[in-house]
């Protein structure tokens, strides 16, 4: 009777270990069902030709974009605007609407191939956030730089006056304008740092000329010994926006008297022209026996 039932629970048991031996892993029934490939290649053959039309979409939307700025860059140009000007306004117009195109087409992409778009952006959104937080100066720079570009507030070549800092503008930049002072010095200035701007280069320039003379000197001579000179050099300055004007006698200092003149030149020549006025007067003023004050070193003591 034992036996039986021995023979009976080794044969119940051996028919339940029997379906676990031909049971299969579910990827390997996958692997090994034909239409599981079938199925596979259709949605990757799907897949590859909507990447492949959306690429031609996304590539013919730059092109025509990249033509439309290029167009107006050289209405920019047309317009007396500088050439350094219309090529960094072209080059951030192209910059943003590259970066604005390729961000779209990326996550288009991403939406047809099944990923996660949504916890990808919430990502990416939190690591901009950091790094947004550690480059507000970069940001500030750009802005800032595209406004000057736009509004036109300088050019390469202009002389301008920023803070302490005097010169001509050597590069204008999106992060950075390059300013070269009178002794060569090549200075560096973020745009944020640019917030008062005085350009010396500006429609007509005024500089005067300051004569010492002694106190008991005869101005009415000396008045009409600097008309002369007004009356034949002026003709010959072809920088001067008008002619010379005699302000006269305007302040006592240190027992001195000083007689001023004010010339109007054109932009950028007003050194040159107030170096050949101020010679010619000092040359006439000494010619017609008009004393001058000197400054002379007492070594005796």
């Amino acid at each position: 009777m034992n036996n039986i039932l021995n023979k009976y629970n080794s044969l119940i048991n051996n028919n339940k270990q029997q379906p676990n031996q031909n049971q299969q892993p579910m990827f390997l029934q996958q692997i090994n069902n034909p239409q599981y490939w079938i199925n596979l290649f259709n949605t990757f053959l799907s897949n590859l030709v909507k990447i492949i039309l959306l690429s031609i979409f996304f590539w013919l939307l730059y092109k025509f974009g990249k033509k439309i700025v290029g167009r107006v860059t050289y209405n920019l140009r047309t317009n007396a605007t500088s050439s350094n000007r219309s090529r960094t306004i072209a080059t951030l117009t192209q910059n943003i609407y590259f970066y604005f195109l390729a961000f779209i087409y990326i996550y288009m992409v991403l939406s047809i191939m099944g990923a996660p778009v949504g916890t990808l952006i919430t990502g990416a959104g939190i690591f901009s956030l950091a790094l947004g937080l550690g480059a507000q100066g970069f940001v500030s720079d750009v802005v800032t730089g595209f406004f000057i570009l736009v509004e036109q507030q300088f050019d390469v070549g202009d002389s301008v006056s920023v803070g302490d800092i005097s010169g001509t503008v050597a590069y204008i930049g999106l992060r950075t304008t390059q300013i070269r002072s009178a002794d060569g010095t090549l200075n560096y200035i973020p745009n944020r740092n640019i917030t008062i701007v005085k350009n010396l280069s500006r429609g007509n320039m005024t500089t005067v000329i300051d004569l010492q003379l002694f106190p008991r000197t005869n101005i009415k001579k000396v008045t009409q010994v600097l008309e002369q000179v007004n009356n034949n050099l002026t003709p010959h300055v072809p920088d001067l926006v008008q002619a010379p004007k005699l302000i006269g006698p305007v302040d006592v200092q240190a027992g001195l008297l000083h007689y001023q003149i004010s010339l109007n030149t054109k932009n950028g020549a007003q050194l040159v022209v107030k170096r050949q006025f101020l010679e010619a007067y000092l040359a006439a003023l000494q010619q017609a026996n008009i004393s001058m004050p000197e400054n002379t070193l007492d070594l005796t003591q």
